[in-house]
Formats: C-alpha cells, sequence, structure tokens
C-alpha cells in the first residue's frame, strides 16, 4: 500500500492536492492573480503619466529629449529577445531537454543583466546633469515650468520596473538552480511556466515605457 501511494504521490505534488493538475492550476491561478495586482499597480502609473502630460505637454516634450533613444531602443530590443529565450526555456523543459533549458534559463537572466546595465549608466548620466525627480532636481537647461514632474514620473515607472527586472533575475535564477538538480522535467515544469509568465509581463510594461517615455511627439 505504501508503495502505491509513493507512486500515486510524487515527490514534487503537496499533500494537499489531489493531482499534479490541479497543483498546476492552482499555481496558474494565484500567479495571475498576482500579475493583476501588477497591472493595476503600474496602471495608476500610467493614469498619472497621462494626467501630467495633459497639463504639462511642453514640459514633457521638451523634458524626453535628455534621454537616450539609443539606450532605451537596445534595452527594448534585449527585453524582446529575452521573452524569447524564456518562452524556448519552457519549451525544452516540456520536451525533457534540461540541459537546453538552463541554457536559455541562463541568456535570459544575462539579457536582464544587460538591462539593468544600460540602465546604471542612463541613471549615472542623469544624476550627473542633475536631472532628478522632485526637490533634487538642479539642471537649468530645459524651457518651461516644472520639468522635475517629468523626471520625477519617469524614475517612479523605470526604478519600480527595474525593481521587477531584479526580482525575476532572482527567480529565474533559483528555477535555473533547481533545473540543474533535477528538480523539474516535462511531468512537472509549473515553476519554469510561471517564471516565464511573469518575465512576459515584465517585458510587456518596459514596451509601454519605451515609447510613453523615449518617443514623446
Amino acid at each position: 500500500m505504501e508503495q502505491t501511494h509513493a507512486a500515486d504521490h510524487p515527490k514534487f505534488l503537496q499533500h494537499h492536492f489531489v493531482n499534479a493538475e490541479q497543483q498546476s492550476e492552482a499555481s496558474k491561478f494565484g500567479l495571475w492573480i498576482f500579475l493583476l495586482t501588477e497591472i493595476l499597480l503600474f496602471g495608476g502609473l500610467f493614469c498619472a503619466y497621462a494626467i501630467y502630460r495633459a497639463w504639462h505637454p511642453d514640459v514633457f516634450y521638451n523634458a524626453h529629449r535628455y534621454l537616450d533613444v539609443t539606450m532605451g531602443a537596445t534595452n527594448t530590443a534585449v527585453l524582446i529577445f529575452s521573452s524569447l529565450t524564456v518562452a524556448l526555456s519552457i519549451r525544452s523543459i516540456q520536451l525533457d531537454k534540461p540541459k537546453q533549458t538552463v541554457i536559455y534559463l541562463a541568456i535570459t537572466i544575462l539579457c536582464a543583466a544587460t538591462f539593468m546595465v544600460i540602465k546604471y549608466f542612463e541613471y549615472s548620466h542623469k544624476f550627473h546633469l542633475g536631472l532628478l525627480p522632485g526637490k533634487f532636481y538642479t539642471f537649468q537647461g530645459i524651457e518651461g515650468s516644472n520639468p522635475h514632474v517629468f523626471f520625477s514620473i519617469y524614475f517612479m515607472m523605470t526604478g519600480l520596473h527595474g525593481l521587477h527586472v531584479l526580482g525575476g533575475m532572482f527567480f529565474l535564477g533559483w528555477v535555473m538552480y533547481k533545473t540543474i538538480k533535477g528538480a523539474y522535467s516535462s511531468a512537472y515544469y509549473t515553476p519554469v511556466e510561471l517564471g516565464g509568465l511573469y518575465w512576459h509581463l515584465v517585458d510587456l510594461i518596459w514596451i509601454y515605457l519605451f515609447p510613453l517615455l523615449y518617443l514623446i511627439g
């Protein structure tokens, strides 16, 4: 009886689930709830952006010219490519190819690190010029009143997004480690899939941020 129970209840299946399918569906449902809260969070910031841009259209246009479009476009390409690699990592584990899964996850994490390095150089340049939010704004070269409003929104939205990128790197790194340890296969790959879903949201948010901040006008 104990051997039969062990066969019917694989190691990855938590005791409070009937079967692997139920566990997978519950995990996905939980993640979708979390992603919904993330959408609501960034949705509020997008609303703030829309309101302040309507109030200060000239300032937003003049201020956005001090953003580096090349760096922003490079980061966009990097994240789009990382969406492909994370999708390929899910497909690889579905086909019982853990080595390929690890490679694709490593590339995804490398892309995320590249994104953060580029963002570091962007931020450093703005710190040097004094293009900072709120009372810390000291730059004098932008026409119009309250240019600090634009950079307050810029740092709030891109900074929060950057924290999500870092969170995704840690989570995907943990998934990669567990894959190396042989925890995932075609029979159970839910954490890999959840990591991919989260990473797609991170990419999607940036795809909206890039034109709204870097391509005004």
